[in-house]
């Protein structure tokens, strides 16, 4: 079958779901304007109102020391390296002191997969943070939460509910990269399963915790695969309505075992459009200005994009593949402002600080 591209962007701008099929086809329409338009325009049915949001966060890793080894990933060392590390309780403080200091509400903590960190030590962390902080805590993403469950041969629903009770408020969505077992096979072996990761947003979300979706794409995977992998994501929001929103980035090749080139922002901003489209659960769509920069950030806001994300104010992930943009509250709200948009800075759950 044929499949018009007009067709199926008529088709979900009147608000019908796309299959699998349309959303690869759309893969092939190199019309980025018109892939574009018709994304702020669902974008517009989810918030007609000109506003686009943005948090004041801070990513704070724990330890760079991790047994996984992903083959995309630049910031990993073995516990013997001399640069590993594991934060003293003291810095980790001393971050999140900086962090209140310039308003921040929330932080996103996340780590490699250490080998000898037991769940008592991020229980510890956990609790020693929200005595000292009144702070929303955005922290293990799906990977880690595996792992910790494997150290202690706990299921994954007690180990997060275990979490929880300790002060994990909301869970990321890092670690999903393709939710396509021969894609994960190829470039995170170690890393938990598609179906772990799905696992853990389930679990996470069968006790009402809230959590995000996330996508890493430019590598190895087909538009077949970015595809399935949204209809996993997509499937679950159907069942528990439990993500916030969605934030998809591509790959930095830069200090990695992968020997590929960096995709472009016409193949971000065409990929971020699509996510829109298909993603019809989905109230938050967020721009990646942290891999793409801050003007193609800007112009991600007319491609479906709703929200501009964190500040940063630390980011060290993406950073050791050599990739390095930095943006202040002030010029974050600026380019949001110069975009023909009003800023507001929100919480994790997207409602605005202060309400």
């Amino acid at each position: 079958m044929n499949l018009s591209t007009d067709d199926i962007l008529e088709k979900a701008l009147d608000g019908e779901r796309l299959s699998v099929e349309e959303g690869v086809a759309l893969f092939s329409e190199d019309n980025l304007p018109l892939l574009g338009s018709a994304a702020h325009e669902i974008r517009k049915q989810h918030h007609p109102e000109p506003v686009v949001t943005y948090v004041v966060d801070r990513n704070i890793n724990y330890t760079n020391i991790c047994v996984s080894g992903c083959l995309f990933c630049a910031f990993h060392r073995q516990p013997t390296d001399q640069d590993a590390y594991v934060l003293s309780r003291d810095e980790l403080f001393r971050k999140i002191d900086e962090l209140v200091s310039v308003g921040g509400t929330q932080i996103l903590m996340q780590g490699g997969l250490h080998p000898e960190l037991r769940l008592d030590y991020y229980c510890d962390m956990l609790r020693a943070i929200k005595e000292r902080y009144d702070i929303h805590i955005h922290t293990f993403s799906p990977p880690e939460i595996v792992h910790f469950a494997r150290l202690e041969g706990m299921s994954v629903a007690d180990v997060v509910r275990t979490l929880r009770d300790a002060g994990l408020d909301t869970i990321p969505g890092g670690g999903a990269e393709i939710l396509v077992q021969s894609v994960r096979d190829r470039i995170s072996p170690r890393k938990c399963t598609a179906d772990e990761w799905i696992s853990v947003m389930r679990d996470a979300h069968n006790i009402g915790m809230r959590t995000t979706a996330t996508m890493m794409f430019g590598h190895v995977e087909t538009y077949a695969d970015r595809i399935e992998h949204l209809r996993k994501v997509r499937e679950l929001q159907d069942e528990t309505g439990g993500f916030t929103a969605f934030i998809a980035w591509t790959f930095q090749p830069g200090n990695t075992r992968l020997e590929l080139r960096t995709v472009g922002g016409h193949e971000y901003l065409k990929t971020l459009a699509i996510c829109r489209i298909f993603l019809d659960n989905f109230s938050n769509i967020q721009a990646s200005w942290v891999t793409q920069g801050a003007k193609v950030g800007q112009v991600a806001l007319y491609f479906g994009a709703n929200d501009l994300g964190s500040t940063m104010l630390e980011e060290n992930v993406v950073r050791a593949a050599g990739v390095q943009f930095r943006m202040s509250i002030e010029d974050m709200r600026r380019l949001i402002t110069e975009a023909g948009f009003e800023p507001v800075q929100r919480n994790c759950y997207y409602e605005p600080v202060g309400s």
